[in-house]
């Protein structure tokens, strides 16, 4: 530290100014280093009053315009993202085109109008709040982020209610972009080439800022805790993406560290674009695959970018999780068969619904629970609500036949689980027969991600085709620690020798059996673990898109042979 203290009390981080600089730790949702002035985004929200009408019919009139006139704004800014950040991130403004035409979100709004006699203003403002507050209660990040979209449809139509027009966000130079908070409309119209770095006081890394960062290869910080006023705007800033800090005003010293940090950044960066295409292999030759972790099909363009060789685990959850009812074969069939068209050749491992703890749908009607993480989620409500998995399985084998696309199991704790299983698929394929439909023969594997499943797993891979890892839940598991328990982040160890060497006995006993073991939880993206779990006969290695070519750049640098016994010593 060079003229500045950083102390915590409880959760909160505070700053002491001892000099020019200040230094502030966010939440890093990408790396490398940006360095440019700060530029102090404000946005104009609606001043809204509750007024009384006497012509309620016409006032709903005058919603029912603004919100045909939103949707068609919307259809315009989707049109223009789809040149600026691509198909799979424009398509934020279809959602937002959706959640207009919802009619709990309309009904809602004409419904305050007619039985209050108010200003439709008042009527989208109520409602928003209403919608916003239920999904921020909710327990799971993602759902959580749709508050930010309830607020931004309904901004747009208080602006046009108001006779306001569209904002234009634009930059005469590139800039450090720093909030409270920042909408998916107000990210997809920043202009990538003058946006250097996003800086939140608000918002996760699930957060449309967080993801749009991430497509953009500019470093991001959330869950900032900087104070924002007028003073800090044009302030010359860096951004470290690596270690989460902010630097304002940074003294000559740290400047110049910086800018050194930045070159080295730079030429990595370009050194790992010349590893696209080649193969991942060892010096001495053991070949992996380096594929993806994705929550969506809207991921896929930052797979393909990033040179993955395949999907390790696609989460199916989000079809459930972003809408109030179940949704059909048919629209399941038609996400999947687009995700196994786009991959091609490459394999994708589409993961059954994995719902509960905290992944919560209300119309499920899951009871709530004092410890979901061991209660009711995952494999253990599709086996209980067998007509919702025969129904994923369904468009999942109907999918197959448009690409290589594998199927697996989470949360799996028995053989008696897998027995079920296999009882449900031979029914499904034996509906599908006699319905005439043609489906496919997709490969079917199994999540470890329990201790009862690492101590069974030699008799699990008897009767599966692959494993993959998911080490998070196994972490919390094995550790007895509740990952989402911000009091135990200190006692929450992935790397703890008990984890490692319940994947080393999973990867052993999926080769005993003649099957290949994946890992696609978090630690499969770590790069300081890479060489250990090569040693240990890993086949798969599945992470976040844009790890792939960092941990490609480890892989062929690595010889297992000369290095795999002072690895087991170090790490188990």
């Amino acid at each position: 530290m060079l003229c500045w203290g950083l102390f915590v009390r409880g959760n909160a981080k505070i700053d002491k100014r001892v000099c020019g600089m200040k230094q502030y730790k966010g939440k890093s949702v990408f790396d490398g280093i940006a360095i440019g002035r700060l530029y102090v985004y404000g946005r104009k929200n609606q001043q809204v009053k509750q007024e009384r009408v006497k012509d309620a019919d016409q006032e709903t009139l005058r919603f029912r315009k603004a919100q045909r006139r939103a949707i068609g704004q919307l259809a315009g800014l989707y049109e223009e993202a789809i040149k600026t950040v691509g198909a799979a991130h424009a398509a934020i403004f279809e959602i937002h085109q959706m959640m207009l035409q919802d009619d709990a979100y309309a009904e809602s709004v004409e419904t305050i109008i007619c039985t209050q006699n108010v200003n439709a203003e008042y009527a989208v403002a109520v409602t928003r709040d209403k919608f916003a507050e239920m999904f921020a209660a909710m327990d799971d990040d993602y759902m959580k982020e749709r508050a930010s979209d309830v607020q931004d449809i309904s901004q747009r139509i208080l602006r046009i209610l108001s006779g306001g027009e569209l904002d234009e966000i634009d930059f005469k130079e590139p800039v450090i972009v720093a909030a409270e908070d920042l909408s998916p409309s107000e990210t997809a119209q920043m202009h990538s080439s003058k946006v250097l770095a996003f800086v939140t006081v608000h918002g996760s890394v699930n957060s449309h800022t967080a993801i749009l960062a991430r497509t953009m290869g500019i470093p991001a910080l959330v869950g900032t805790p900087v104070f924002l006023d007028s003073s800090l705007h044009g302030k010359m800033a860096v951004v470290d993406g690596d270690t989460g800090f902010l630097y304002v005003d940074p003294d000559h010293e740290t400047l110049g560290k910086m800018r050194e940090k930045y070159k080295t950044f730079l030429a990595q960066r370009e050194l790992l674009q010349t590893l696209k295409g080649k193969e991942t292999i060892t010096r001495d030759g053991k070949k992996v695959l380096l594929c993806a972790n994705v929550g969506n099909d809207k991921d896929l363009d930052r797979v393909l970018e990033n040179d993955g060789e395949g999907i390790g685990l696609f989460r199916s959850e989000f079809l459930y999780l972003e809408r109030d009812t179940y949704p059909t074969e048919e629209e399941q069939l038609k996400i999947y068969k687009t995700v196994a068209k786009t991959m091609g050749e490459k394999r994708v491992i589409i993961r059954t619904l994995d719902i509960g703890a905290d992944k919560q749908a209300a119309y499920f009607g899951l009871p709530k629970e004092e410890n979901p993480a061991m209660g009711f989620r995952g494999i253990r409500v599709c086996l209980t609500r067998p007509e919702i998995f025969k129904t994923q399985l369904r468009a999942l084998f109907r999918a197959s036949v448009f690409g290589n696309i594998a199927i697996m199991y989470p949360m799996i704790t028995s053989l008696k689980e897998i027995t079920r299983i296999k009882e449900l698929v031979e029914e499904v394929k034996q509906e599908l027969k006699k319905d005439g439909l043609p489906f496919g023969e997709p490969k079917q594997g199994i999540m470890i991600e329990t201790p009862a499943a690492v101590m069974i797993s030699e008799r699990l891979a008897r009767e599966v085709d692959f494993f993959s890892i998911g080490t998070n839940d196994l972490t919390q598991y094995t550790l007895a620690v509740d990952r989402q328990n911000e009091r135990l982040e200190d006692f929450y160890d992935p790397r703890h020798p008990a984890v490692l060497r319940m994947i080393a006995q999973t990867v052993e006993s999926a080769h005993r059996e003649k099957i290949w073991c994946g890992i696609c939880g978090e630690l499969g993206g770590d790069p300081e673990l890479t060489k250990l779990f090569l040693t240990l006969g890993v086949d798969e290695l599945s992470m976040p898109p844009e790890n792939i070519l960092a941990i490609r750049k480890i892989i062929r640098e690595t010889n297992v042979k000369e290095e795999g016994e002072a690895l087991r010593k170090e790490f188990l």
